[in-house]
């Protein structure tokens, strides 16, 4: 496919912007380096099964960083493939619509539903093989969160 015959695919879960950029890791010492190498500043973390989610805000985006602390999914991501980017999550302004279409495209898909995500988000994951082995993530914010 072309980059002219992808703006035909385009349907009702259109993609607004680049949500975030997660990057998976062992070190504590990670998060200080973004503080002190650019200034960043984190958003308050949550807790999730094995691991700790740091949210960045870099101009209308985030990184995200995913620090394993237990057994789970980050952990066992790092067994395989060491510190590294984990995924790419894009904004849509319909999750459940374009779910619905990626369905009907045949797409394999990680997550059927949506499910929470966090600061109030729903998220949903594609498989892997959908995008060539780079895990891309659906993110529709929660209602009445800023737009940027």
């Amino acid at each position: 496919m072309t980059c002219s015959d992808a703006k035909t695919k385009a349907g009702r879960g259109r993609i607004r912007r680049i949500h975030h950029v997660a990057f998976a890791h062992h070190e504590p010492a990670v998060v200080d380096s973004l503080v002190d190498l650019f200034g960043l500043q984190c958003t308050e973390p949550e807790i999730g099964a094995g691991f700790v989610e740091r949210m960045f805000p870099v101009g209308d985006s985030y990184f995200q960083t995913l620090e394993a602390t237990g057994p789970g999914v980050v952990e066992r991501f790092l067994a395989r493939r060491g510190p590294a980017l984990h995924h790419v999550a894009f904004e849509v302004d319909d999750i459940d619509a374009a779910l619905e279409e990626l369905k009907q495209r045949g797409t394999k898909l990680a997550d059927e539903f949506p499910r929470p995500g966090g600061s109030g988000t729903r998220v949903a994951f594609l498989h892997p093989s959908a995008c060539g082995g780079l895990l891309v993530e659906l993110v529709q914010p929660a209602p009445g969160a800023p737009r940027w």
